[in-house]
């Protein structure tokens, strides 16, 4: 497993980064592949944030604790990443399609300088993913996974079509796709 730390406004003793490898290392036992593992350090109000990323083959889990000492915020995001791998992980082993934990995404970041600057919108940050063939489900379950309020996919059961899930107010996900002109 590789491992890349962010210190947000605060320098981070080796000792804490070392116990941080030590403990996210036991989770690369749930994977197949090699993993990636992105740990951001930050204070709250004087309490500690451990944000915990992990990265396999394209499936990202993520947990992020706050708690008032930054061993503990690193041992309760480790729990609940290996809670989420354990459910989810039989979960796609199960329902899903084969290879469902097989794919690749590479993020690709471009700068917001690069972009000419208007007075009326301004772009602060720029994503580039490329997209994947997979199902809502999958779709649904990397969402959650993420943490995110949508999520963009090429759609499996609708001809690869540019499709967004989303979590809706009234609960349930929605399902937005391209329509054919």
């Amino acid at each position: 497993m590789t491992f890349h730390f962010i210190e947000k406004k605060l320098q981070i003793d080796p000792e804490v980064k070392s116990y941080a490898e030590k403990k996210i290392g036991k989770l690369d036992k749930f994977f197949k592949k090699a993993s990636e593992a992105t740990v951001a350090f930050s204070t709250e109000r004087g309490r500690c944030r451990a944000e915990v990323t992990l990265n396999n083959n394209g499936m990202f889990y993520r947990a992020s604790e706050l708690t008032n000492d930054m061993h503990a915020s690193i041992d309760s995001a480790c729990a609940l990443i290996a809670r989420q791998i354990r459910k989810n992980k039989t979960r796609l082993e199960k329902k899903l399609r084969v290879g469902a934990l097989e794919r690749e995404i590479k993020p690709e970041f471009i700068p917001a300088e690069t972009f000419e600057e208007s007075d009326d919108f301004q772009i602060v940050r720029t994503k580039r993913f490329s997209l994947k063939p997979m199902t809502p489900e999958e779709a649904i379950l990397q969402m959650n996974l993420l943490e995110h309020e949508f999520f963009v996919f090429l759609n499996m059961e609708d001809n690869d079509s540019f499709s967004v899930v989303y979590k809706r107010n009234q609960g349930g996900y929605g399902l937005i796709s391209a329509a054919d002109v």
